[in-house]
């Protein structure tokens, strides 16, 4: 067994066979773990999203691959592709998979691999550490007691409008990823369907040279970055709707206000964000007062 030059952070070890989940950092290379750089050193097999971002890594970090295999797993990768990795560790074979950045799973093609492993009782462990997700939540100034991760909102239509409505009624900090080039107007929904006033955080190029962090309303975001564009990989974190403790009555005027400008459906969307109450609750009175408004 080679053993690592003298000073190297990284040391071969013995792997069981099995599927090893390798998180790889987001930006700043150093951020990889100790026991990350002991299994990409250690596997018989690396699997990587990117395969030149894989074999750069272990180039920077000094691992090398002694005749190894770097094989490629994507979002564009076939079913037999799956099941080729999947093979080599049902033979015997230790399989680390790398994503291009951050914690495999988490927005990342390495989801299928992982509930096919576990459908066919391969052993599967990971090896922890950066996740762009996480890093923007710890920055954003917002409650992490509870959080949910949305991952891409749809890019258009009817189904980016639906995904903005159901996360702004959550009662939990939500964290997305979203292009710069689609961010604007996703703050404008987002501004227009949870209220002016909802907090939030921008954050983008997390751990790189220019990363940065904008805090304030979805209003005061809007303005941001209508004036400033920002570049780079973006990770935007919403904070939680409200629960409006309301009378019945209360409820039925915010109803019948949002109806006087709005569809059924939006009116009760509306409300339902705002009062922290099932949306399919408030179509069903939306309805009701719609109904009671035409026989009056």
């Amino acid at each position: 067994m080679s053993e690592p030059p003298r000073g190297s952070p990284w040391r071969k070890t013995p792997l069981a066979a099995g599927l090893y989940f390798v998180a790889t950092p987001i930006g700043s290379a150093r951020d990889i773990t100790l026991r990350a750089l002991d299994v990409l050193a250690s596997a018989d097999v690396i699997a990587a999203e990117d395969t030149r971002t894989a074999r750069k890594l272990l180039e920077l970090h000094g691992v090398p691959l002694e005749g190894r295999r770097v094989i490629a797993y994507h979002d564009h990768s076939s079913p037999a592709a799956r099941d080729g990795v999947l093979k080599l560790a049902a033979e015997g074979a230790s399989v680390a998979y790398v994503s291009e950045a951050g914690s495999p799973l988490v927005a990342d093609p390495g989801f299928a691999l992982g509930r096919a492993a576990a459908e066919q009782g391969i052993a599967t462990t990971t090896a922890p550490g950066p996740s762009a997700a996480i890093a923007a939540l710890t920055l954003s100034g917002l409650p992490s007691d509870r959080f949910t991760f949305a991952g891409f909102p749809p890019s258009t239509g009817g189904a980016r409008k639906r995904f903005v409505e159901e996360i702004a009624a959550l009662q939990s900090t939500v964290i997305l990823f979203e292009s710069p080039k689609r961010i604007n107007t996703l703050l404008t929904l987002l501004r227009d369907t949870a209220g002016e006033t909802r907090p939030a955080a921008l954050a983008r190029e997390l751990t790189k040279k220019f990363e940065e962090v904008r805090r304030g309303t979805l209003a005061e975001l809007c303005d941001s970055v209508a004036d400033d564009p920002p570049r780079g990989e973006i990770v935007l974190v919403l904070g939680r709707a409200e629960r409006l403790e309301a009378a019945p009555e209360d409820i039925d005027a915010a109803l019948s206000a949002a109806l006087g400008r709005l569809r059924v459906k939006e009116a009760a969307a509306e409300v339902a964000a705002a009062y922290g109450r099932p949306k399919r609750e408030m179509y069903q009175r939306a309805l009701e007062l719609a109904r009671d408004d035409g026989d009056g």
